[in-house]
């Protein structure tokens, strides 16, 4: 089982600026539920979760995230009991952790019972706030359709597909995942195919992660690598060490359906190190990068900046 958990690299990049319009003028499409997050390293998205009723604690959105997480102090706080272990893939390596059964996850208005989670520290995201207790995943997220929307600083779930009549834009297909089967009932990762102006003809495809506030390419594609890397630069020594863990490729047109967005920049990992084995993407297409992004799970398909 595959899992992507935590990005330890990617948050020192500079993320995107995103304006905050008024909370008070903001409201979900079709009177959805919808809660305002806080918005943590100028990208990541906060939000209050209850566990087994009782809370709240605040979890970090990762749609890059198949499984939810929680830190051990909380497990030990709540007594739970591991159901077994799994690996969890991040950029640069692979974690194993145990996974334990919640009784309940609720945000909002909203509850998942009976989710999955894996218990492991959050040492890199506490780094950008110690108050994150947990990572709320797509085992939770798919159940519902959901609307990201920077400017108003707004997470709408839906659980009767009542937004997607109020929102127009470009439906870009999720593709089917290529997990391999496990045990565990994991959800579908986000993944969608774009066109990289460096690689010609050869899709790309990018799983869409709002745990992240930065594009990334998997180290080990030499198809991808070879036309990239020789315009690379590599951060020098006036960054941190983990800045220097990256490689930045050239700025890329990148085709997103019929959208073409301009020189959006990439990093990739330096210094020759592989990636852990991603199979179905290639790379990593944080949410910041658009000023809105609407997921449909019940119809398997987004919308990036939709009306």
């Amino acid at each position: 089982m595959k899992s992507h958990l935590l990005r330890i690299s990617i948050w020192v990049f500079l993320a995107p600026m995103v304006q905050i319009t008024s909370r008070a003028e903001a409201h979900c499409p079709a009177d959805t539920p919808g809660l305002h997050p806080r918005l943590v390293a100028g990208a990541l998205l906060v939000v209050p979760v209850k566990i087994n009723g009782k809370g709240p604690f605040d979890f970090m959105v990762d749609t890059g995230s198949q499984l939810n997480v929680i830190n051990p102090a909380l497990a030990t706080m709540f007594q739970v009991k591991s159901q077994g272990t799994v690996g969890l893939v991040t950029t640069s390596m692979v974690l194993h952790a145990p996974v334990v059964i919640l009784d309940s996850l609720q945000t909002g208005l909203l509850t998942v019972d009976k989710p999955l989670a894996a218990v492991q520290d959050l040492g890199p995201i506490q780094a950008a706030d110690p108050r994150i207790r947990g990572v709320l995943g797509e085992n939770f997220l798919a159940h519902f359709d959901f609307l990201i929307d920077y400017p108003h600083r707004l997470l709408c779930l839906d659980d009767a597909k009542l937004m997607r009549r109020k929102l127009r834009g470009d439906p870009i297909p999720l593709l089917a995942s290529k997990d391999s089967e496990t045990d565990l009932p994991l959800t579908h990762r986000l993944v969608v195919t774009v066109n990289l102006s460096a690689t010609g003809r050869r899709p790309v495809l990018l799983q869409v992660d709002s745990g992240s506030d930065g594009q990334i390419l998997f180290a080990g594609n030499k198809e991808l690598e070879e036309p990239l890397l020789k315009l690379a630069k590599l951060q020098g020594l006036e960054v941190g060490e983990a800045r220097r863990a990256f490689v930045v490729l050239p700025s890329q047109d990148m085709r997103l359906g019929s959208r073409v967005l301009r020189k959006i920049r990439f990093v990739m990992p330096a210094n020759g190190a592989q990636s852990p084995p991603e199979e179905g993407a290639d790379g990593i297409l944080s949410t910041i990068l658009f000023r809105r992004v609407y997921v449909s799970h019940s119809d398997h398909f987004i919308i990036f900046d939709p009306k």
